[in-house]
Order: structure tokens, then C-alpha cells, then sequence
């Protein structure tokens, strides 16, 4: 099988460059409709399984053409919303833009023990990603599976999970909306095939 982990398609928040982790959170813009349509007609000739999305509106919203165009259903579970920033939430200044990237830095680096200031440590992201994503592994045997969620957990997903992303590709490879990682099981984990599209 195959793991492709996407963004979702633009938002409000995105728009504004504010800091927006809380579900169920807002609808896509006119623009990440569109950015959604794409991610399905880009997607029309491989052999989806099955797609996920996190429990944030945005991420069904992106997953519903991707599910629509293989006559599939969006499954939407818990574990893959995006990492919580706590008082951080829905601002946009440059102190809580510069305390956010400090803390991810940290996380990236192996102090998973850092948290967000009134939010999530990166010991509880990983143990909540990490599990939902090893179940929905169990669960497909083979074919391309679609998780769409959040740029910030994807990156942090991507550097735990696979054996080829470390922590300066991690924080120097953002993703688009719907931009994704495209990752696949080895014997010894998993290995990252693509990141948006460039092969690595």
C-alpha cells in the first residue's frame, strides 16, 4: 500500500496567516474548493482505497472529491487534527507566530517534551497520530489510502514515520494547501517517496 498524507485546501484563517488548530474550525474558501477539485482530478487514475480526514471541516471538505470521484465514503477519525496551539489559537502577531515556530523547532529536534503554551506537548501528538495512522495502515493491505489534515502534524508525521525526512527538511519544506507526502511501508517502517510532488 501506499500513505498519501494531504493539506487541506485554503481557509480564512490561511489567508490571514492565523494560527487556527481548534476543530471543527472553518469551511474552505471559494479557492480551497477548487484547490479540492484538483487534489480529486489529480488523483482520478490511482487505485484509492479508501480516505480519511481529520475531524476539522476544512479536511472533509478537501476529502470529499478525492471519496466522490472512487465512489468511496470520507472517514473521519481522531488522532489526525491539526497539533493544538492553546493561547495561541486564532492569532496572527509576530510573538505567537515566533513562539509557535520555537516550540515546532524544538519538536522537529527531538524534544518532544515541549509544549505549546496552554497546548499540546509533542509527546501527546505523536502518540495520537502515530496510533491512528498505524491503524489505518492494519485496516489496507494495498492500494493508495488519502489522509488529508494539516500541514504542521503531516511535516512532524513525515519525520517520525519515515527512515528518509529528518528535521531540516521537516522545517524547510512547507506545505501548500493540498500540497502532500507521499510515504510507503518498508520492512523496517515506512519510507517517504514524495514531498509535494518532488521525488526523494
Amino acid at each position: 500500500m501506499r500513505l498519501m498524507l494531504a493539506r487541506h485546501g485554503e481557509t480564512p484563517s490561511n489567508l490571514r496567516h492565523a494560527l487556527d488548530s481548534r476543530p471543527p474550525g472553518p469551511s474552505l474558501t471559494e479557492m480551497g474548493h477548487r484547490q479540492a477539485l484538483a487534489l480529486a482530478e489529480r488523483l482520478a487514475g490511482d487505485e484509492v482505497v479508501a480516505v480519511y480526514a481529520s475531524v476539522a471541516v476544512r479536511a472533509q471538505e478537501t476529502a470529499a472529491p478525492v471519496a466522490k470521484q472512487h465512489g468511496l465514503a470520507v472517514e473521519v477519525v481522531e488522532g489526525l487534527h491539526e497539533l493544538q496551539v492553546g493561547d495561541l489559537e486564532g492569532r496572527s502577531d509576530e510573538h505567537a507566530l515566533r513562539s509557535f515556530g520555537e516550540v515546532y523547532l524544538r519538536w522537529t529536534q527531538g524534544d518532544l517534551a515541549a509544549a505549546m503554551p496552554g497546548g499540546e506537548s509533542g509527546e501527546q501528538i505523536r502518540d495520537r497520530y502515530l496510533s491512528t495512522i498505524e491503524r489505518i495502515r492494519d485496516a489496507h493491505p494495498s492500494g493508495l489510502v488519502v489522509v488529508v489534515s494539516h500541514g504542521g502534524i503531516i511535516r512532524l508525521g513525515a519525520e517520525w514515520l519515515a527512515d528518509n525526512v529528518g528535521a531540516r527538511l521537516t522545517n524547510a519544506k512547507l506545505l501548500p494547501n493540498t500540497g502532500h507526502v507521499l510515504l510507503e511501508p518498508r520492512t523496517t517502517g515506512w519510507h517517504c517517496l514524495e514531498w509535494t510532488g518532488v521525488d526523494l
